[in-house]
């Protein structure tokens, strides 16, 4: 099991920044990628209309505003194939939502993989830790969950979303699919 890792990665050096992307945790409005595009699409507010995620005209930052809207909308694997037109490679935000698109496809143990690339990459990846701690809260872990919100508060990442949902899930059982 990856115990002793998640006790590693919570004990990480604190950083006061927050991680690329964590002060966004709120989840995202629908936008026409998932109320008018077809699978395998982005809207392309340039051209007005929906382009194939590939389109060479986007950037990383549309695209990442895609996978953050197709995982929230629970559409995980067209998320995954989001992440995968990428072209920054495996960044701390990249790792973040593959674990999360991952963990709530099934495929659980390739997203802890990712939460914990994520980490190491960023120990301050506030949301990366969030959605981890929920992981371990799945899996009846609450001890492993708590040391997850502490190393969140210890970045700076008080009043949170990724804060609050943690602290949630902790102490109800009910961890969040957005």
């Amino acid at each position: 099991m990856r115990i002793a890792t998640a006790l590693a990665l919570s004990l990480a050096m604190p950083f006061a920044a927050f991680a690329a992307g964590s002060d966004d945790t709120e989840p995202p409005k629908p936008s026409a990628t998932t109320t008018e595009c077809a699978k395998g699409e982005v809207w392309d507010e340039k051209t007005a209309k929906c382009v194939k995620a590939e389109e060479q005209s986007l950037n990383d930052d549309q695209r990442f505003k895609a996978v953050r809207e197709l995982a929230y909308a629970k559409r995980y694997p067209e998320a995954l194939a989001m992440l995968d037109t990428m072209t920054e490679g495996e960044t701390a935000r990249v790792m973040t939502y593959r674990g999360f698109a991952l963990r709530k496809s099934g495929h659980v143990e390739e997203g802890i993989t990712a939460y914990e690339q994520a980490i190491a990459t960023d120990p301050a990846n506030i949301l990366a830790r969030s959605y981890y701690g929920q992981l371990l809260v799945e899996m009846n872990e609450p001890d492993l969950a708590r040391m997850q919100l502490a190393s969140i508060r210890s970045h700076g990442g008080s009043g949170t979303w990724a804060e609050r949902s943690l602290a949630a899930a902790i102490e109800t059982g009910v961890t969040y699919s957005y």
